[in-house]
């Protein structure tokens, strides 16, 4: 019976049958989902685009944020739960950098989704 609210019924039907053959399981869907609302947070945004650009301590990532320390070391506590920022310890100082390459391409993509005519937010 054709859709009367849809002229190209058919394109889309084939659409449909694509789009549900490349959904990811309901899961994986909420993973992702967890990872842009970690990400969401402008503390914490801040913190991974520091990050970029190195590593660092609490201590001087609270100067880049200008936030204090007890702050910025809440929020990392949430990016390294998230497997966003990963730590190493060196002697009493622990220096925090970002996790993975893909962590740095999403964030990447997301500055560079900036200049884009049609991005306004």
């Amino acid at each position: 019976m054709p859709n009367m609210y849809c002229e190209r019924e058919k394109e889309h039907l084939q659409s449909v049958q694509r789009a549900k053959e490349g959904v990811l399981s309901h899961t994986d869907v909420q993973k992702m989902c967890k990872i842009f609302q970690v990400l969401a947070d402008s503390t914490r945004m801040k913190i991974v685009l520091a990050l970029m650009k190195g590593e660092m301590c609490v201590y001087h990532l609270a100067e880049v944020c200008d936030a204090t320390v007890s702050g910025v070391s809440h929020q990392l506590r949430i990016l390294r739960d998230n497997g966003i920022v990963r730590t190493r310890r060196f002697g009493k100082n622990v220096e925090y950098s970002i996790a993975d390459d893909h962590v740095r391409e999403m964030v990447d993509l997301a500055v560079t989704h900036l200049s884009c005519v049609g991005a306004t937010l």
